[in-house]
């Protein structure tokens, strides 16, 4: 394919591109407390094509305090649960109606595959603000019979847990900012958002358009900027209840000691991953290769749910690598923009030399390198799809999280399940998995071994927004989608009364 070195932007992206862009604070548009400000790089050139501002700790304070102003008085203290719910539903569709124009933003600022951010990233992330909405009416406590005690009444309420703080990674910034956002709007909260330095035009772009949909004024703040300045001033801020974040596990690791540390706060944390993909004897080959390309190649591997450790029986191992090897030949990588892409950058020089590492590492202790193709003469932040075959558990490359376009390829005796199952625990890691039979019988007594928040079943990497999603052991605390997502932004209150 013809690389696309210089990409053809929309109008309205250049539009926006050239803005002086600020930060949103209690429904305005308005500077940074400093002067620095931050390139927004595209991926795919390595070239500077905006800036945004660097947003400081008096920044995040002026943010929070109106977050708390609307979170206790005005249009949105006063809202009623249908008010809200409708406005919620009218934000999702505005969402929906410039899903384009946001999907575009984001294969440029993130590098992604255009028709990727726009049917996988938009249209899921859109899914969740409708779902969300709907919530925003069915927030109810119960009535308690008490058991010691022949009188009294009591009852719960659920409550909105306040400010919220909402930090965002640079891979999925809109779908991960939904997770977040929608439960906590449809909970009632108000919330300062801190996304990722690399990422950030399309949560400002958000800012505007919650404010076309009619969101009030101090409901969504925006600060960008650095996540030790701007993101740990957020976490540290004692007026702020509740912080969820994405990320990895050692900044996660950070902000839980920082949150106990201020005033105790809440914390939902979503962290890494290094998802084992257990493939069963009997499984489907052709269906099993597709699923596992999705598993590890879709956005360039940057997804913390990749399948990035691919057991294989023996009677399967050398039919699908082969078939493996074939299919990454015909990836088509580069420029996000141009249609006929399914693999674009990676998200920047920093992030490319690491996983460069990381193979180099593998080959050195004696694995097998099998790797695809990559655009020549760029400057943009490219890997090839890799294959890493021959792959042992002491291996760097099965132990830690890449984050990149890397599959390791680990071999296993057929009988030996036991062992499989030992092997795919065997990690710091419990985010997800997937089984790949045609026994279901298997599958699901599978599935309730594996220490994972999501087992799944001849398929990798499916979100709805009815699922909860979140991980066991170092992959976080808490859970995202359906109602436990609203569990997480929202306190329960005992009411007891004697008659």
């Amino acid at each position: 394919m013809e690389y696309v070195s210089s990409p053809q932007y929309s109008d309205s992206l250049k539009a926006f591109l050239q803005r002086r862009h600020g930060l949103y604070i209690g429904g305005q548009w308005c500077e940074a407390e400093g002067t620095e400000r931050i390139a927004v790089i595209d991926p795919a050139t390595g070239k500077a094509i905006s800036s945004i501002a660097a947003g400081n700790g008096q920044d995040i304070d002026r943010a929070v305090n109106a977050a708390r102003s609307a979170f206790k008085q005005g249009a949105w203290a006063d809202m009623t649960p249908l008010e809200r719910s409708k406005l919620l539903f009218r934000f999702a569709a505005v969402l929906e109606d410039n899903a384009d124009e946001l999907a575009e933003m984001e294969a440029v600022d993130a590098g992604k595959p255009v028709v990727y951010a726009r049917h996988a990233d938009m249209a899921l992330s859109c899914n969740i603000y409708h779902y969300m909405a709907g919530w925003a009416t069915k927030l109810n406590g119960e009535a308690i019979k008490l058991a010691g005690s022949a009188g009294g009444h009591a009852y719960s309420l659920r409550e909105p847990v306040g400010v919220a703080g909402l930090i965002v990674p640079w891979n999925f910034p809109m779908v991960l900012l939904a997770y977040k956002l929608a439960p906590a709007l449809a909970a009632g909260c108000t919330v300062v958002i801190k996304p990722a330095e690399n990422t950030s035009l399309t949560t400002l772009r958000l800012a505007e358009l919650a404010e076309l949909a009619g969101i009030p004024a101090g409901v969504i703040n925006v600060v960008t900027g650095f996540g030790a300045e701007a993101g740990g001033a957020l976490v540290r801020h004692p007026d702020v209840d509740k912080v969820a974040f994405t990320g990895s596990t050692d900044v996660g690791r950070q902000i839980a000691i920082m949150a106990a540390q201020s005033n105790l706060k809440r914390v939902t944390l979503e962290l890494g991953g290094k998802s084992p993909v257990l493939v069963m004897p009997d499984a489907d080959v052709e269906k099993t290769v597709a699923g596992v390309m999705r598993g590890i190649f879709f956005n360039q591997g940057q997804v913390c749910t990749a399948g990035s450790r691919l057991y294989l029986p023996r009677s399967l191992h050398d039919t699908v690598v082969a078939e493996l090897s074939a299919a990454i030949d015909n990836l088509v990588c580069g420029h996000g923009l141009d249609t006929a892409v399914t693999m674009g950058p990676l998200i920047s020089q920093v992030q490319k030399e690491r996983v460069l590492g990381y193979i180099s590492a593998a080959e050195s202790a004696g694995a097998t390198i099998i790797q695809g193709k990559v655009p020549s003469g760029t400057d943009g932040f490219f890997v090839p799809a890799t294959l890493i075959v021959n792959a042992t558990s002491s291996m760097s490359c099965v132990t830690e999280e890449i984050f990149g376009p890397v599959l390791s390829i680990i071999l296993y005796e057929d009988e030996e399940i036991e062992k499989l199952v030992s092997d795919a625990n065997d990690t710091v890691f419990g985010l997800a998995a997937s089984i790949w039979t045609q026994n279901f019988e298997r599958a699901h007594k599978l599935a309730a071994r594996v220490e994972a928040g999501t087992v799944w079943i001849n398929t990798h990497n499916y979100f709805d927004p009815t699922l909860p999603f979140g991980g066991m052991k170092q992959s976080g605390w808490g859970r995202e989608g359906g109602f436990e997502a609203i569990r997480m932004f929202t306190e329960i209150k005992a009411v007891c009364s004697g008659y």
